[in-house]
């Protein structure tokens, strides 16, 4: 397994490489303010060989009984929110990727600061500087990647495509571009989707994030 991929699960989680099919653990880290300056207070990733599940440690322990009575996240997880203090929270399930070596697409962006005049708002919250496709000619924003600085190890890429800019190859090589830029910084890029969102799946698979079976889940923000 990848040394950046361990360094960085151990610290967004706060333990890991998992020892049971589903390792419920106190962290401290969900009582910290995550990469957007908000609590993440449940958060999970699952290999085929086992699973993290960190929630705050007071919480622990209650999760762990409830998951060990039923033995499925599937349906214990939409109970986690309530357990660690958050009711009015949803839950989510991704299929969780990385990788070591983006597919080499030429560039199609520019990085810019994250705040610049004319960036889309949704960009702002990234901080930092944001990976940018523009037309040439209008200068109008066809699709960015935004970079979520989880810990020094791990960088989630997040990417979105104007309607109009969509089913040019655009995403796929901003999100290669991006990869690439996260290695030589020394972090190891990671990708996150919903498993039904077929068009993230396409643009992770053509940037050489593979899907090995990997899973990430949490609480969501308020619903």
């Amino acid at each position: 397994m990848e040394r950046l991929l361990v360094q960085h699960l151990s610290h967004w989680l706060g333990g890991w490489p998992a020892t049971t099919k589903l390792d419920v653990i106190g962290s401290r880290e969900r009582e910290r303010p995550g990469w957007d300056g908000k609590l993440h207070p449940a958060l999970g990733v699952s290999s085929p060989e086992g699973g993290v599940l960190s929630v705050p440690p007071q919480a622990a322990a209650s999760v762990a009984e409830q998951y060990a009575k039923d033995r499925d996240l599937d349906f214990v997880g939409p109970m986690v929110p309530s357990m660690v203090g958050f009711p009015e929270r949803g839950w989510f399930t991704a299929v969780y990727r990385w990788t070591t070596r983006p597919e080499v697409l030429p560039d199609a962006g520019a990085w810019v600061s994250a705040d610049a005049p004319g960036v889309p708002d949704w960009l702002l919250p990234f901080g930092g500087e944001a990976l940018v496709a523009t037309d040439p000619e209008t200068g109008e924003h066809l699709a960015g990647v935004g970079i979520k600085r989880h810990d020094a190890y791990g960088h989630e890429l997040a990417v979105v495509t104007a309607p109009p800019a969509r089913g040019r190859g655009l995403a796929r090589r901003l999100v290669a571009q991006a990869a690439r830029r996260v290695l030589d910084e020394g972090a190891l890029p990671t990708y996150m989707h919903d498993p039904a969102n077929l068009a993230s799946d396409a643009v992770a698979k053509a940037a050489s994030f593979r899907d090995l079976g990997w899973l990430a889940y949490g609480t969501t923000e308020a619903r």
